[in-house]
């Protein structure tokens, strides 16, 4: 399963800019749909395109690696 690190990634761009950020905000800069964000947020196991994936890391200024992680299913898979 691939495990997201948004809420992670949102936190630490909070804390430089020393202000709020929205997934409204996120979605209007990056050109990625507002829901697709918030299912990336919120619903474990949640995918979507690799435009998406380049998108974020051009707006975190961050490699890929800090945006996603594999993790393995405890069923094996993964």
């Amino acid at each position: 399963m691939i495990r997201y690190h948004l809420k992670e990634l949102i936190a630490e761009k909070e804390f430089q800019e020393k202000r709020r950020i929205t997934v409204s905000e996120i979605a209007q800069e990056t050109g990625i749909n507002r829901m697709t964000l918030s299912k990336m947020l919120n619903h474990q196991g949640s995918s979507t395109v690799t435009d998406n994936l380049d998108k974020l890391c051009f707006y975190f200024n961050c490699e890929i690696e800090s945006l996603i992680t594999h993790v393995k299913d405890e069923g094996g898979r993964g």
